[in-house]
C-alpha cells in the first residue's frame, strides 16, 4: 500500500504566496508521474500541474508563470511553489501519483487526503 500525506495549505491574502508538500510513503517501486489537482467547491477536480519521472512538466493555463512544480525522487516527494494566489485558486489540493509497487509490474493511482487552500482578496 501506497499513502501520500499533504501538508502546506493555509490562509493567505490575494498576491500572496503558498508552498504545498506531498510526500510518498510504502511499497514504492518507482514513482511515474506526481502531481496536484484542485476542487473548489461546486466545480470539478482539476489538474493543476504534474511532473512527469522525467521532469517534464504540465501545468494548468490558469497557473502557468505562477506555480511551480518540483520533485526529489529520492525522498519521494512533490512540491507546489504557489505566488502571486488569486482568490479563484482557493480550493482543495490533492497530491497524486501513479506509482509502481514493489513486487509488481502494474502501475496504480493512488490520492492523498488533500489540503485547504483558501486566497482571501
Amino acid at each position: 500500500q501506497v499513502q501520500l500525506v499533504e501538508s502546506g495549505g493555509g490562509l493567505v491574502q490575494a498576491g500572496g504566496s503558498l508552498r504545498l508538500s506531498c510526500a510518498a510513503s510504502g511499497s514504492i517501486f518507482s514513482i511515474n508521474a506526481i502531481g496536484w489537482y484542485r476542487q473548489a467547491p461546486g466545480k470539478q477536480r482539476e489538474l493543476v500541474a504534474v511532473i512527469s519521472s522525467g521532469t517534464r512538466t504540465k501545468y494548468a493555463d490558469s497557473v502557468k508563470g505562477r506555480f511551480t512544480i518540483s520533485r526529489d525522487n529520492a525522498k519521494n516527494t512533490v512540491s507546489l511553489q504557489m505566488n502571486s494566489l488569486k482568490p479563484e485558486d482557493t480550493a482543495v489540493y490533492y497530491c497524486n501519483a501513479v506509482v509502481q509497487a514493489t513486487n509488481s509490474e502494474y502501475l496504480y493511482n493512488y490520492w492523498g487526503q488533500g489540503t485547504q487552500v483558501t486566497v482571501s482578496s
